[in-house]
């Protein structure tokens, strides 16, 4: 990286140096490390994914903050060029503070966001019947404003758990639980909101009141490397095409839209090449066929489809936590399985010629799943009918 930022000409910083080659190697490879600290962490495949962007650009806006600093290291106390081997002995300090310093309390911070993400998930799944209740690890390590908070009992939809949601700070080892309602009382809306402002009160700048499950990241958009605006700016919350929360002269967040870029791109061809590779593993179930009795007693042959088994691809995922991408493959032996359930007409009007769905349940791992069969009718320019029978969509009961 700081070969590329040394073959820099100009006398000012060019922002859009952190697209080049050896740059984005060295984001990726500073990502890399922090993805690797949830890797074993339970979560689902989008949660994963939005986290996995939010250290690409936090790598790369600490990547954009260590060339500025670097950058006039560039010339001696004269003004002149600095050969490349003093150049680089000059900027090692920032080296060190940036990659062993500070690496240590980010990797520890995105370790911590991304387990209480994939708690999250859960929480969000289990609804109200539970509270939860934060909780610290009751030792001499416990910073005495956190310990304030333990055992605060809300539930899940409170509006606390958006501002004070572990991880509270550099090292924080703080969690959240679910408990029994009967068990233990709830804590008053107001008490906990001002332990909690009274915990986080050394964080001036309000940089750790975010809900890293909510908000589907392992750092907030206002962290160390961006300013406060980030906060609120579109381009940081996922928007495209409108106005930026910034003055545009700033290279903060000119440096930001451009990784940002980078990511969508990249996450761009990281799913076409999944989607490549799911499909073609599914190809084999386009000639498998089994008979199912749907109703009292009446049979239909359903099979595969070209057009579901894409459907099924990118579907059923936003609704089975059961099914995996490499069940997909062997869909023909949950179908053969399964048992009819129930069936229904339209309840919307549809331009692909599927006039009606049977809902047939099998067992995955112990779960219980529902397999959609469309109906599909087509009229050939001869007007002659051809009625087929293909697996649709998958979800969880």
């Amino acid at each position: 990286m700081m070969k590329s930022l040394f073959k820099e000409q100009g006398a000012q910083f060019r922002v859009e140096l952190v697209a080049d080659p050896a740059v984005q190697e060295f984001v990726n490879t500073h990502a890399s490390a922090l993805d690797s600290a949830f890797q074993k962490v339970e979560m689902s495949d989008a949660m994963r994914r939005r986290l996995t962007r939010s250290n690409y650009i936090f790598s790369g806006m600490k990547a954009f903050h260590e060339l500025h600093e670097a950058f006039p290291s560039l010339l001696d106390e004269n003004g002149n060029r600095k050969p490349f081997e003093r150049f680089l002995n000059d900027v090692q300090s920032i080296d060190k503070t940036y990659n062993s310093n500070y690496l240590r309390a980010e990797y520890n911070f995105v370790a911590a966001s991304a387990e209480m993400a994939g708690r999250w998930e859960q929480f969000m799944r289990d609804g109200d019947r539970y509270n939860l209740q934060y909780r610290t690890q009751r030792d001499d390590k416990v910073r005495p404003e956190h310990a304030a908070l333990d055992r605060v009992t809300l539930p899940p939809y409170d509006s606390f758990w958006e501002e004070f949601y572990p991880p509270n700070g550099w090292n924080c080892r703080c969690t959240v639980v679910q408990v029994r309602k009967s068990k233990y009382p709830e804590t008053p809306h107001d008490e906990a909101m001002r332990l909690g402002d009274e915990a986080l009160q050394r964080d001036t700048k309000g940089i750790f009141r975010f809900n890293a499950g909510k908000e589907g990241k392992s750092v907030p958009d206002y962290n160390p490397y961006t300013i406060r605006r980030c906060s609120t700016c579109p381009i940081a919350k996922g928007g495209k095409g409108r106005k930026l929360a910034f003055v545009p002269d700033n290279e903060v967040c000119q440096a930001c839209a451009i990784f940002h870029e980078c990511a969508g791109n990249a996450e761009k061809s990281a799913t076409a090449i999944e989607r490549k590779h799911y499909l073609k593993e599914m190809e084999p179930l386009l000639a498998r066929r089994c008979e199912k009795t749907v109703g009292d007693s009446a049979s239909v042959t359903v099979g595969f489809s070209t057009y579901g088994n894409k459907h099924l691809f990118s579907d059923t995922f936003s609704r089975s936590r059961v099914l995996t991408k490499d069940d997909l493959k062997n869909l023909d032996e949950l179908l053969a399985n399964a048992t009819y359930l129930d069936e229904s007409g339209l309840t919307h009007t549809r331009t692909d010629g599927i006039e009606h769905f049977y809902y047939f349940q099998t067992t995955l791992r112990g779960r219980e799943i529902r397999l959609n069969v469309a109906k599909k009718v087509e009229t050939d320019p001869h007007g002659r009918t051809r009625t087929s029978y293909f697996l649709y969509s998958v979800n969880d009961i």
